[in-house]
């Protein structure tokens, strides 16, 4: 069986929308997944990932066959940009890591906790982030190097929120583009 690959990119206008409201598509596909991103010009990005119909996946109410949404990712000058725009910084680092230095304004709700020389999952990440935000709140999403802000912003779409946006690269990336921190 050989593997497919298809990619391609559209500008769509809807014609109920303003005229200065864009929505630009992209899917890519590996040999059982698409991916679909859409970009709205004037309100937050997102990613779905479905998987292709005959390949195991979850499988929706309408019957399509996809797996987890999967959280936009932005670099981290994109991500000050949003923030500048009103969104929120959820900082998922552990404490120590965060009195260290942050993004200015940041909310610390740690991801994963020290437990002697590992990290063990919080336990009340998810209530601990509704106690600062709301499941509509815009929130970008960070960490130290990028990869427990992705699983924390995954979790947090996947119990409904639905403003959630990721910083790849981290704080050491935030702090390397010279963006507003406490250091």
């Amino acid at each position: 069986m050989s593997a497919i690959s298809l990619s391609f990119s559209a500008t769509l206008r809807a014609l109920n929308l303003p005229d200065d409201l864009n929505i630009r598509c992209v899917s890519m596909s590996s040999p059982n997944v698409i991916k679909n991103q859409l970009w709205l010009t004037r309100r937050r990005s997102f990613i779905t990932t479905n998987r292709v119909p005959g390949f195991s996946g979850m499988v929706t109410e309408s019957g399509n066959v996809q797996s987890p949404v999967v959280p936009t990712s932005v670099p981290v000058r994109v991500a000050n940009e949003l923030l500048q725009a009103g969104h929120r910084y959820l900082d998922v680092r552990t404490p120590d890591e965060f009195s260290a230095g942050h993004v200015v304004g940041a909310v610390n709700v740690p991801f994963l906790l020290r437990l002697g020389p590992g990290m063990a999952k919080n336990p009340k990440f998810l209530e601990q982030v509704l106690a600062q935000f709301s499941k509509d709140d815009e929130i970008i999403v960070g960490c130290q190097l990028g990869k427990r802000s992705l699983m924390a912003a995954s979790e947090l779409v996947s119990a409904g929120f639905t403003g959630i946006t990721d910083m790849a690269g981290g704080y050491a990336a935030w702090v390397k583009n010279g963006l507003p921190s406490t250091e």
